[in-house]
């Protein structure tokens, strides 16, 4: 039988844009506007240009040091688009540039010929109303993938976050109602789309993320821990991610305190450690985290690192006897594969799409709330037993490796043929192909 695979490669692109407005895929995850959706971007680009399909990614530019265009890998290029000031421009105020980006856009299509591209593949709202336009004036069909949303992300506010702001929720639903397809990480997203956005269920494709499985794989931790400066015999618990009350480490500082108020004689071996940067609100605090650490009394068992590259990120998770994912709200949660596929087990919100990056009771824990005591409890489960973190370090990489980048590309290549076929029939060009189930 013919697999699903095998007729996206006869019907796969040519040449896929993509579209990301508000942060180079060529930025340091961790920092700023950088994190999940850079990785997402980079990695499926890789991998479809692996495949024979050339992608270009448009992204703002936010340096008057950006080449207009820049090779990524064979076959990716990354273009910089001027669309307002170079710096100094958040991202709540991008809805003001979007019309100069837009034409950035479309300006570099009109120098090459007719049917340039094939599929415009928008990352974030900001950007599928820049792909809406495209779609329009190239007479291709618009992939869609939210990363975020905003109505669910208000549901769930970390205290001191700010809501996400009504001219958000409005370019949401507008981009839901113009794209071909809408690209889910998890059911659970999709149904949030469905519900919340009024999305056509039809249109709506669950695609999971990835994991580098090459980069990210168990290794020796002694040896890790040794490249960081750690002892071979700290209790280490580690965040990676943007420093920002959505991503809640201050959960895992509140934990940390409550596991020394119950066992003090762990403090001598104790080590927190958090890399990343600030970012989105947490920038109008930057060193909030710092100054909860020392009111809660642990400045002496924080350690903080900067955002780490990707062969880096290796050592922390290598490192650490378990990785916490506190987030209010997430998508999905790289760093919680990322983390397992190199044996880490991963204490995790039950939140989002966290349920299915985290096997509950086999890769990790997944804790209902955000109560220190809950987490303390959790952590400790891990931590207080070898045998138990063993174990769940086996059932992590196990449950990691049921992801891959590979995986993701092949199904958005599929997707990408379904929308284009379906795309031309409504044009009354093609009678639309099928697909045959593998």
């Amino acid at each position: 039988m013919t697999s699903a695979s095998d007729g996206a490669a006869r019907r796969r692109p040519r040449r896929v844009c993509l579209l990301s407005v508000h942060t180079s895929p060529l930025e340091q995850p961790g920092t700023g506007d950088a994190g999940g959706m850079n990785v997402y971007i980079v990695e499926t680009a890789r991998r479809m240009a692996a495949r024979g399909v050339d992608v270009e990614i448009f992204t703002r530019a936010t340096s008057s040091e950006n080449p207009p265009v820049v090779e990524l890998t064979p076959g990716v290029l990354v273009r910089h688009v001027v669309a307002g000031p170079f710096e100094g421009l958040g991202k709540h105020e991008l809805p003001s540039q979007l019309c100069a980006f837009t034409a950035g856009v479309l300006r570099t299509e009109a120098r090459h010929e007719p049917g340039y591209y094939d599929i415009v593949h928008s990352h974030y709202w900001l950007s599928g109303q820049a792909g809406w336009l495209a779609r329009d004036r190239w007479g291709v069909p618009l992939v869609h993938s939210a990363h975020t949303l905003a109505r669910v992300k208000n549901a769930a506010l970390a205290d001191g976050d700010p809501p996400e702001p009504k001219v958000r929720v409005i370019g949401e639903d507008q981009v839901v109602a113009e794209a071909d397809r809408l690209i889910a990480n998890t059911d659970e997203e999709a149904r949030q789309l469905v519900e919340l956005y009024g999305a056509d269920p039809r249109r709506t494709a669950t695609v999971a993320p990835g994991v580098d499985l090459v980069r990210f794989t168990p290794g020796d931790r002694g040896a890790s821990r040794r490249a960081l400066g750690l002892a071979p015999d700290a209790v280490v618990l580690a965040f990676v991610g943007r420093i920002q009350p959505l991503k809640a480490p201050d959960v895992l500082l509140r934990a940390a305190a409550e596991m020394l108020r119950r066992d003090p004689g762990l403090r001598s071996r104790l080590v927190v450690l958090v890399a990343g940067g600030p970012s989105g609100s947490g920038l109008a605090e930057p060193t909030a985290l710092q100054e909860l650490g020392s009111s809660l009394g642990i400045t002496d068992v924080l350690w903080f690192l900067p955002p780490q590259t990707r062969q880096n990120l290796v050592d922390v998770y290598r490192a650490a006897d378990v990785v916490a994912v506190p987030s209010h709200n997430e998508s999905f949660g790289l760093v919680a594969l990322e983390a397992q596929a190199c044996g880490t087990p991963v204490v995790a919100a039950s939140v989002g799409g966290l349920s299915v990056a985290v096997a509950h009771g086999r890769s990790g824990l997944l804790v209902p709330g955000h109560r220190a005591g809950q987490w303390a409890d959790a952590l400790g489960a891990v931590v207080s037993s070898p045998g138990r973190r063993d174990e769940l370090g086996s059932g992590a990489v196990q449950h990691a490796h049921k992801f891959s980048w590979e995986r993701t590309a092949d199904a958005l290549l599929v997707t990408y043929a379904e929308a284009a076929a379906e795309y031309a029939e409504r044009q009354g060009l093609v009678v639309r192909p099928t697909i045959p189930a593998g």
